[in-house]
């Protein structure tokens, strides 16, 4: 009895899409970049990327230390110094990210903006606020 071939094409497509959706994160590339070169401080890597916010850059360490990608030490001196590096997992992606830059240098003008304006919505205007729920401080009563 020959058993059926199981199709596992979708579990090939979610790791893939996982993976593109992980790397793909605004300036999640920029921020694996310049953490190839080795263990970086956070001034060193807001530096690198000057258009980051202080913000974002926390949000995307953070969630590239809980996928595995990257590694937070405190090295313990006064004051107390902090410096990221990638893991072994997170090094693994320097073929990809050296693939990427490639095609880019060849398809991406330098001129082109990070977030080309789309011509097909119309312009953004202020819709009026209207008051969903209940006030936060009791209005005072006249006596």
């Amino acid at each position: 009895m020959v058993s059926p071939v199981k199709d596992t094409s979708h579990l090939v497509c979610n790791r893939f899409h996982k993976a593109v959706e992980l790397i793909g994160g605004r300036w999640t590339g920029a921020i694996i970049q310049a953490l190839l070169r080795g263990p970086t401080r956070y001034g060193a890597i807001r530096a690198t990327i000057p258009d980051i916010s202080d913000r974002m850059l926390s949000d995307r360490l953070r969630i590239l230390e809980a996928e595995g990608l990257v590694r937070r030490r405190v090295v313990p001196e006064t004051p107390v110094r902090i410096e990221y590096e990638l893991t072994e997992k997170g090094h693994a992606l320097d073929r990809a990210l050296a693939a990427i830059a490639e095609w880019s240098e060849k398809w991406i003008s330098r001129e082109s903006p990070l977030e080309p304006e789309p011509t097909h919505l119309p312009p953004k205007t202020a819709a009026p606020r209207t008051f969903l729920g209940k006030p936060r401080i009791k209005p005072k009563v006249a006596p």
